[in-house]
């Protein structure tokens, strides 16, 4: 495995562009941040993603990379739909108790504006809070502070 992954590295520097290998340098250092721990799952640190967290809210904030760009040059709005779930998924996990989790059961997003600049930053807060699922509302600002999408979410409450 370690032979392969070598050659296909040497491959990709050799025969990559620029935008190519600052794409490869991008992924290569998320991959990096899980195994260091910084983050805790693989598309957290693919998305060096940057998390505030408290008992109201939760911010994410990623910055932005041709890796994550769609053909426009716009970050992939399945990128944008990913950091809001991430926001409001964390945001609903964090205020449960030991032994339970919450799952997306729905996510609606409305996109308003490209997804442009140096970063993409999610804001989530909750809408309603019951025994049995999760409301929440997330927003996505690019550096500009042009809102980019707004979105909500229902996550079921499960026991782990």
């Amino acid at each position: 495995m370690k032979d392969e992954l070598r050659q296909l590295l040497e491959t990709c520097i050799e025969t990559g562009s620029k935008e190519d290998l600052e794409a490869l340098s991008f992924m290569i250092e998320g991959v990096q941040r899980k195994i260091n721990r910084k983050n805790s799952t693989y598309i957290d640190g693919l998305l060096h993603m940057e998390k505030k967290l408290d008992n109201h809210s939760c911010e994410i904030t990623i910055p932005l990379n041709s890796a994550i760009h769609n053909n426009l040059n716009i970050v992939h709005g399945g990128i944008t739909a990913t950091v809001l779930d991430t926001a409001m998924g964390t945001l609903a996990n964090y205020l449960l108790p030991e032994g339970y989790g919450a799952v997306t059961n729905q996510l609606n997003i409305h996109y308003t504006a490209p997804g442009i600049g140096d970063q993409l930053r999610c804001r989530a807060e909750i809408v309603h809070q019951g025994t049995k699922t999760f409301v929440i509302s997330g927003e996505a600002y690019r550096s500009d502070g042009k809102k980019v999408a707004y979105a909500s979410g229902t996550f079921f409450i499960i026991k782990k």
